[in-house]
């Protein structure tokens, strides 16, 4: 496992210590009432970005720079609005927290489903199929980063360097093959 473990952060790729149910209980309830909230304030912002987009369309026709710092901005906004939920506990969190046979049966599903994604043969007039992917904490919390990599690392992925205590980033190795 030396190919993805760093000898100085070793023990971020264990698995994160229980939460206290109460605690879990408290963020789920919430979660209940400020999910909805951060959805549609995210719609508003969303639609806000799209009606300005119309109208500075004449503009982005002259500058391209423009577009694209426009783009930059608008996805910028919305990762803040989404970060507003960050905390947010989902039902299944609240059941299975510290069920280590739950969340390896879930990081096997993900990166199963981020493989079969990639693998994929390209189609016609489609754009090529991912060859990065990052799975998040929220996937495998209870068994740790380690087991993420074991299983990608069986699957045919390579780790690329990551923040074990946010997400796994993950390339598809046979994607520098290819093309």
């Amino acid at each position: 496992m030396d190919v993805y473990e760093d000898r100085s952060t070793w023990s971020t790729w264990t698995a994160e210590p229980v939460r206290p149910r109460w605690q879990l209980a408290l963020r789920f309830a919430g979660s209940v009432v400020w999910f909805p909230v951060v959805a549609v304030l995210w719609v508003a912002v969303a639609a806000v970005f799209i009606v300005v987009g119309m109208f500075a369309e004449v503009i982005t026709v002259f500058s391209n720079t423009l577009e694209r710092g426009y783009l930059n901005m608008m996805g910028a906004a919305l990762d803040r609005v989404g970060a507003l939920a960050s905390w947010c506990v989902s039902w299944p969190e609240l059941r299975h927290e510290g069920d280590a046979d739950f969340y390896k049966a879930r990081v096997d599903k993900v990166v199963g489903r981020w493989t079969a994604r990639a693998s994929a043969p390209r189609k016609p007039n489609m754009p090529p199929p991912p060859v990065e992917c990052a799975i998040p904490l929220r996937k495998y919390r209870c068994v740790g980063g380690w087991y993420v990599a074991e299983v990608a690392l069986a699957q045919g992925w390579e780790v690329r360097p990551t923040d074990v205590r946010k997400e796994v980033r993950l390339k598809w190795s046979a994607a520098s093959k290819t093309d």
